[in-house]
């Protein structure tokens, strides 16, 4: 059975939004040194080991391919209500990155009662009815790869846990909003504290820039951790744009969880995280030296096909982590 690069092959959707009921356009693309018959797996996300269920199994050929009449569950009343993966395959070998499929689903709304409390959790309200199925977003699955001056950070995103935040990210990635970013904030080991927190993503250093938008808080369940990017806010809990942070631990920024987004975590570049975790800093917890840490440039790299790829990040600082 060869190996095939997603360089070599591809899953393509024609389109980015396709309405319910609607055929799934995409393009198949497999080299013809590829083993095997071809065929698309449905898929679960990935749980906490890195696996992935298979919801049900398709052959395909290459070409033009309708994904929703290869999986007639995506239309259905039994259709998934959470984020899946259209994975290719060739014979046993998953084959390129795969396609994230989203939901559009009438989203949760944030209020928080005491919005000047740091700790005050969020309630989420249910639209009426639970909401409306609308169709699916449908893209290729990419990773991040951040440039910094301390060394290259790479991280999944997590679309499963919050879609909005995570293709928000990615869209101001792939326009090109970061690049020369200073990581203004800065907040490692403190007396009593483990390390906290390195905030990134205003192009104006001050800590108060943005995308010229907002989007609101979603309800993540992905648990803030070392190396998990997450949105940073002021009190309104509907104040996402795109400044986000990296945790530092996980015992600095447990009470985080469900107040603020997670939507990714990094899968390469521990050392670089500390590195800029380091940074000497000042009044306000920004950097100060000659040597600022930034984010250089940023960009979407193909994700490993779904399931194969390399496990999130462990904090340097705890016994036995890589």
């Amino acid at each position: 059975m060869c190996a095939v690069s997603s360089a070599m092959a591809q899953l393509t959707p024609s389109k980015t939004y396709f309405g319910i009921d609607r055929p799934i356009v995409a393009d198949l693309a497999v080299p013809a040194s590829a083993e095997g018959e071809v065929s698309v797996q449905l898929m679960s996300p990935l749980d906490a080991e890195g696996n992935a269920k298979t919801i049900a199994v398709a052959e395909a050929s290459v070409g033009s391919v309708d994904l929703a009449a290869l999986f007639p569950i995506l239309w259905s009343n039994e259709a998934p209500r959470s984020t899946t993966y259209a994975q290719m395959f060739a014979g046993d070998t998953a084959v390129g990155p795969a396609l994230v499929l989203q939901p559009l689903l009438t989203p949760k709304s944030a209020t928080i009662e005491n919005p000047r409390d740091p700790r005050a959790a969020p309630e989420f309200a249910s639209p009426p009815g639970g909401g409306t199925y609308a169709g699916l977003r449908v893209y290729v699955d990419r990773d991040v790869l951040l440039e910094t001056t301390a060394g290259d950070i790479t991280v999944r995103l997590r679309p499963d846990y919050a879609p909005n935040a995570a293709w928000n990210f990615r869209s101001l990635v792939d326009g090109g909003f970061y690049e020369d970013i200073l990581f203004h904030r800065i907040i490692d080991a403190r007396a009593g504290r483990e390390p906290f927190v390195v905030q990134v993503g205003d192009p104006t250093g001050t800590g108060t820039g943005g995308p010229g938008y907002f989007i609101d808080l979603e309800d993540s369940k992905l648990p803030h951790d070392f190396g998990v990017i997450s949105m940073a806010r002021s009190a309104d809990p509907n104040s996402n744009g795109s400044q986000v942070f990296l945790c530092l631990s996980r015992g600095g920024t447990a009470f985080l969880d469900t107040r603020y987004t997670t939507f990714g975590q990094s899968i390469d570049g521990a050392a670089a995280i500390r590195g800029i975790a380091e940074t000497p800093v000042g009044p306000g917890e920004r950097p100060t030296g000659s040597d600022l840490p930034k984010i250089i440039t940023a960009r979407l790299v193909d994700a490993a096909p779904h399931g194969t790829g390399a496990m999130p990040v462990q904090n340097p600082l705890e016994a036995g982590s890589r």
